[in-house]
């Protein structure tokens, strides 16, 4: 996003001009996009009102704003898309499971005499099933097991059946 000089403005994105909200609406939009309160956002972004009451009507009305709910809209698309894992983010978490670069923490209970006993945490490295299944989903995410069958069956044609003696 390439924004004006002066932060106020319009930004490209692609090939369309798309106009920018002012300072405290991008502020407002950020921690709306983070917690949901609008009232607390209002606040928060520098706007000031005379009573709770108008800060609740003000924040309301702000979020009616086109520009605001296109804002919003594109940060809560921002925030799923960095949820989800790309495919060589799980591909680099696989193999360092393969190459054994990744402990797993595992709980132990260890007996310490009179029936009493302790929990204590310990690393290790990943359990060889583990290992196995990382590599198995590895190598079909890179298609190296080839799962289609070709068949080639060629049915032979005879013209001319009726000249055929039996």
């Amino acid at each position: 996003m390439a924004l004006a000089p002066d932060g106020v403005g319009a930004f490209l994105r692609g090939k369309d001009v798309i106009a920018l909200l002012n300072p405290k609406q991008e502020a407002f939009c950020l921690h709306y996009a983070k917690t949901g309160n609008a009232t607390e956002s209002y606040k928060i972004a520098g706007y000031e009102a005379k009573t709770e009451r108008a800060v609740y009507a003000n924040s309301n009305r702000l979020l009616k704003n086109d520009k605001v709910q296109a804002r919003l809209k594109e940060l809560a698309e921002e925030m799923a898309s960095e949820k989800i894992a790309s495919i060589a983010e799980i591909q680099e978490r696989l193999t360092a499971i393969l190459r054994g670069e990744l402990q797993e923490e595992q709980v132990v209970v260890e007996g310490c005499g009179d029936g009493v006993s302790e929990a204590s945490v310990i690393r290790r490295q990943p359990q060889l099933k583990d290992v196995i299944k990382a590599a198995d989903t590895l190598a079909k995410m890179q298609g190296a097991y080839d799962n289609k069958a070709n068949i080639n069956v060629v049915i032979p044609v005879f013209g001319g059946e009726d000249v055929l003696e039996d």
